[in-house]
């Protein structure tokens, strides 16, 4: 097996009407706990989020649309690439506004983004993926996940995004959605 090699540089990004393209997801996966001393089980919902490399927090992981890839593409893309997991793309959950602070450059000189967030159902973690020896990934619930996102515009898409299909039924949506 080849060994995975993160995309670098910025000459093939994505601009529109001065924003950066961004696609990202919200990976998730289903742990089953005990109730009642082993009775009965219930499914917990949780994400995986990375740590950041630029301060404290964590992120989902996200990066750059490239000119040579579909949105779902680079989403997937970047959760190997940063999070080390592999799964399906099961929901769109929004496009989100932000500002970087770091990365302005000639095509997008206010830092300006707009991300694409997807939810991605994750079928398998990866022992080595690219970006390894700079990220931690962590396994958590939703409102530890909300508690220790860095961004406004993550928890946003968390809550009003992944948070609102979880509890509308996403389970269906993820049964019929595969190939």
């Amino acid at each position: 097996m080849s060994e995975l090699v993160a995309r670098t540089g910025r000459h093939q990004q994505r601009y529109e009407e001065g924003y950066r393209l961004i696609a990202g997801c919200i990976p998730f996966k289903f742990r089953d706990t005990e109730q009642n001393g082993g009775d009965t089980s219930k499914k917990i919902v949780e994400v995986l989020m990375i740590n950041s490399t630029s301060g404290p927090g964590l992120l989902f992981p996200k990066g750059g649309w490239e000119n040579d890839e579909t949105v779902k593409e680079a989403a997937v893309r970047e959760a190997i690439e940063e999070a080390g997991v592999r799964g399906d793309l099961v929901h769109f959950l929004g496009y989100y506004l932000f500002k970087s602070k770091t990365l302005q450059d000639e095509y997008s000189p206010e830092g300006l983004c707009r991300a694409a967030m997807f939810a991605l159902f994750v079928k398998e973690e990866l022992d080595c993926w690219p970006e390894q020896n700079r990220r931690k990934r962590s396994w958590l619930t939703i409102p530890e996940a909300i508690e220790c996102c860095r961004h406004q515009w993550m928890r946003e898409a968390l809550e009003e995004g992944f948070l609102k299909w979880h509890e509308g039924g996403m389970v269906s949506t993820i049964n019929n959605d595969e190939d």
